[in-house]
Parts: structure tokens; sequence; C-alpha cells
């Protein structure tokens, strides 16, 4: 018995578009034929970039008055006579 030869290149399939930007034929073969582990993938993508925004939430959430940074007034050295350029 021979075992069928895969082709290095898939016609048709879901994620060929992944060889046009570097995937090997194999993994593009593996993802046509278990398109579930790309759904895990981006799955726990999404979840880690969810959690990461929670943390920094509850970071910026919880920071103390004295922790935050403060607007600086701008420093201009004003006459104290002087008018406002509108009025000038």
């Amino acid at each position: 018995m021979t075992t069928p030869q895969r082709s290095g290149r898939a016609d048709s399939g879901q994620f060929n578009f992944l060889g046009k930007i570097g995937a090997t034929p194999e993994a593009v073969a593996t993802l046509n034929d278990q398109p579930h582990v790309f759904y895990v993938l981006v799955g726990a993508l999404v979840v880690l970039i969810l959690q990461g925004l929670f943390i920094w939430y509850i970071h910026f959430a919880t920071m103390k008055p004295e922790q935050k940074k403060k607007k600086e007034k701008k420093a201009d050295e004003k006459k104290p006579g002087a008018k406002p350029p509108a009025q000038r």
C-alpha cells in the first residue's frame, strides 16, 4: 500500500491565503484538515488581549491621586500688565 502524496500546493481550501504570507504547504494542509486549531489560536489571542486590557483598567482605576500625573500648566513668561494677543 502506498500513502497518498500531498502536493506542495492545495488548489482549494479555507486557509490557502496563509500560504501567500509565508505558511508552509504542510501548515496550510493541517489547517484545512483541522480548522479548530486556527480558531483556538485566534480565540486564545483575543482572550489574552482582553485580559491585558482588563488588568490595565484595574491598574488605572485603582491608582491613588498622588500617583496620577497632574497636568502641568505652561509657564509662559508674561508681563503682569500685558494685554492678551487678541487685544493688542
